[in-house]
């Protein structure tokens, strides 16, 4: 029987807050910021018991697309899309069901993100499966929802409405991510969900509801699509038609307007690994609640997170709650609670005559 299920992997992302091991050429799905191996290298393993290689596509962008090819020898150059200009998720999700439905018009495809900490790749696969199950018997859009185990105000929400004699939910409303005292709430009601970003659909279902609620969009790949049938270069015509597409993300272009949005309960463990302190939820800490990759000495210092390069000595005297990050040509001391804020700092940087230290 032929294999119509396929996986969409979105790999185009830059990772600042993993700045300064995280870097434009080489970001945190091109490194090994949790594991032995890159984030990206680790999501194609989860897949092999789920889809066959050949089922998989990247899409990543034009300052990545070598390293990610050189990164994923399983994979043919041409299931490895590079993006000329980032236009947001919508065009991703646009672009990625015309290079499925290149393959199969009646296929059912996966868009997973390429960064994700997820161990249990069992029920994953039984996540997955019901969901592609899902996609192929209803005219739905499946969300994989992570139900939360703390008040986080780092991810945005799905509420989850009525739920289907099929299995899933239907889909109230999308949250943005919301101050502590609403996701306290959120955790304690039990309606909401965290939204991975994390989504199912079959080719005909994805491309009626992006005909629908996004006309401007939806034209345009079907002309990225006739011009394909006509054997142009995929290169060449996202050159020209990638930038025309609207730059908006899947969310507010799309599933936050039709009505036929489901949510499926995951029932694996999952992180986005968001941030420098996400790294510690991975890692063994010592007595002081201080994790260190890498070779340090820590005195009299507790909560910290040190982060070096082989060869490199961190030594941390009479500290507390710190993030110590060391490449070659960068240190980051940052606090534990202003991590969120490295993004402000590269923006500062990106101003400066230095750089050249985000590449």
């Amino acid at each position: 029987m032929i294999n119509n299920k396929y996986v969409v992997i979105m790999a185009g992302g830059r990772g600042e807050r993993f700045w300064p091991k995280s870097r434009l050429k080489k970001p945190k799905h091109l490194i090994s910021i949790v594991g032995k191996e890159s984030m990206l290298t680790q999501t194609l393993n989860r897949l092999e018991r789920i889809v066959p290689y050949e089922n998989i596509f990247i899409i990543t962008n034009k300052e990545q697309h070598q390293a990610v090819i050189e990164n994923c020898p399983k994979l043919s150059e041409d299931q490895i899309i590079a993006e000329p200009i980032g236009r947001d998720t919508a065009a991703a999700v646009g672009l990625a069901k015309v290079l499925v439905k290149q393959r199969d018009p009646n296929a059912v495809f996966a868009i997973l993100p390429a960064d994700h900490v997820i161990n249990d790749v069992e029920n994953l696969k039984k996540c997955l499966d019901f969901a592609f199950d899902s996609a192929i018997a209803n005219d739905v859009l499946v969300t994989l929802g992570i139900p939360p185990s703390f008040p986080s105000t780092a991810y945005g929400y799905i509420k989850k409405g009525v739920s289907h004699d099929n299995g899933y939910y239907v889909v109230n409303e999308f949250v943005e991510k919301p101050n502590l005292e609403t996701a306290k709430i959120y955790l304690e009601s039990g309606d909401y969900y965290w939204n991975a970003g994390m989504f199912v659909w079959s080719v005909p279902s994805i491309e009626k509801a992006l005909t629908f609620h996004c006309p401007d969009l939806s034209e345009k790949l079907f002309t990225l699509e006739k011009q394909l049938l006509a054997k142009e270069c995929l290169v060449s015509c996202l050159d020209v038609l990638y930038p025309q597409l609207p730059k908006i993300s899947i969310d507010y272009a799309l599933l936050e307007k039709a009505k036929n949005v489901v949510t499926i309960s995951s029932t694996f463990d999952w992180d986005d690994v968001g941030e420098w302190p996400a790294v510690a939820r991975h890692n063994t800490v010592d007595s002081n609640n201080n994790v260190a990759c890498g070779e340090s000495v820590l005195y009299q210092s507790t909560n910290n997170i040190v982060v070096n390069e082989e060869g490199h000595l961190t030594a941390l005297v009479g500290v507390d709650n710190l993030i110590v990050v060391q490449t070659k040509d960068v240190t980051l001391i940052c606090s534990k609670d202003r991590s969120q804020d490295i993004k402000q700092l590269l923006n500062q940087i990106r101003e400066s005559a230095k750089h050249q230290h985000l590449l």
